[in-house]
Order: structure tokens, then sequence, then C-alpha cells
């Protein structure tokens, strides 16, 4: 029971739609009907702004990280079980909950940011990690810069997410995990993709915002 409360915890916790919420009470309206409809944080950037697109990217990096650490820590405190397979599933279902919200008719954003969250959240009980987080983050950087694309820089890091567990011999939990995030990743982006093939993705610009 200890073990299935904690889960679902983190699914509750990865399921506030926090670009949702962020729309109702800074802008009165339905995120979802603006933009590309999407609940996530590139759509918060273009919809209401850098400054709140930015609060609503850190809280929903925050997600995965409270799943992976304070939520698995109350799990392990109660039960002797595999600590990396807990914090790894406990950080799994903060992202289910994120795109598959409970308060949004299990329609939610596309993962990456609760995913970085998870990758944050492991790599602070795990330093190994730490080497994974920063390459993340620098690839994901480049792409963007280059691009101006979010979709395209989050693609080319889900691609090659579990090409680094893999390669530095990570435990089958974490390469397990890197290899379903990545593929879920890649398939929460199917519109993206067919625009990308059709040069039809949009750039995002930082320093506008759309008025409301």
């Amino acid at each position: 029971m200890i073990l299935i409360s904690g889960l679902l915890l983190s699914y509750l916790i990865g399921s506030i739609p926090t670009a949702y919420i962020f729309g109702r009470i800074f802008k009165g309206i339905d995120i979802r009907r603006h933009g590309s409809g999407n609940v996530g944080a590139t759509n918060a950037f273009r919809v209401l702004g850098p400054g709140m697109g930015a609060a609503v990217l850190v809280l929903d990096a925050l997600k995965g990280v409270i799943g992976v650490v304070p939520v698995a820590d109350f799990i392990l405190k109660q039960q002797a079980i595999n600590e990396l397979l807990i914090r790894v599933l406990c950080g799994v279902i903060a992202v289910l909950g994120h795109s598959f919200t409970v308060f949004l008719n299990f329609k939610g954003g596309k993962g990456m940011a609760a995913t970085l969250g998870v990758l944050i959240g492991l790599s602070l009980k795990f330093s190994v990690l730490k080497i994974i987080l920063l390459s993340e983050i620098l690839i994901w950087l480049m792409v963007f810069l280059s691009s101006r694309i979010v979709s395209l820089a989050s693609l080319v890091s889900a691609v090659i997410f579990p090409v680094f567990f893999i390669v530095l011999r990570q435990p089958w939990p974490l390469i397990l995990m890197s290899l379903g995030l990545s593929v879920f990743i890649i398939a929460r982006h199917k519109s993206n993709i067919s625009r990308l093939l059709k040069n039809q993705e949009p750039r995002l610009t930082l320093n506008k915002k759309k008025k409301i």
C-alpha cells in the first residue's frame, strides 16, 4: 500500500496542469484554446510570455524532481526496496501524470520538462548522472540556439538521451527508463515531426509575447 500510495502521489503531482493554472489565474484564459493548444512550457512562453513561460518550465521540471526525491524517499523509509528502481518508477509516473493529467481529461504536456526534472532528481541522488544531465542540457541549448525551434531541440535530446546511459553502462533500470522516455517523448512530438518535415514548425522568439 505504501508503494501504491507513493506512485499515486507522484502521478497526482505530475498531473498538476501548471500552464493551464497560470493561464487561468494571470490571463483569465484557457491556454488550450491559444497557440498550439498544448499545456506545456513552450506554449506558455508563446501565449503567456517569457516570464510565466519560464516559471511553468521550472514548476513542470519540479514535478519530476519531487517524484524522484521526496516521494521516493517516503516510500524507501517505509519499505526496504531497490532504491534506484523506486526512484525511476516515481519519476516515470510523474512524467506520465504531466502528459496525461487527470485534471484535464488525461491530456497534458509532451513530457520534456518533467523528464528533465526526473534527470535532475536522479543526479541529486546518484552523482555519476550529473554528466548526463549537463550533456543533455548543452545539447538542447545548442540545437535550440542554432534553430530557435523548441521541438527540434527536444527531439534531438530525446534521441540521444538513452545513448548516454548505454555508453556509460548504467544499471538496467536507468537504461530502460531512458529508452522508454525517449520513445515516449518522440511519440508525443508526432505533429511537430510532421511540421518539421514540411519546414512549417514555428520558431520561438523569447522577447515577444502574444497579446491576449
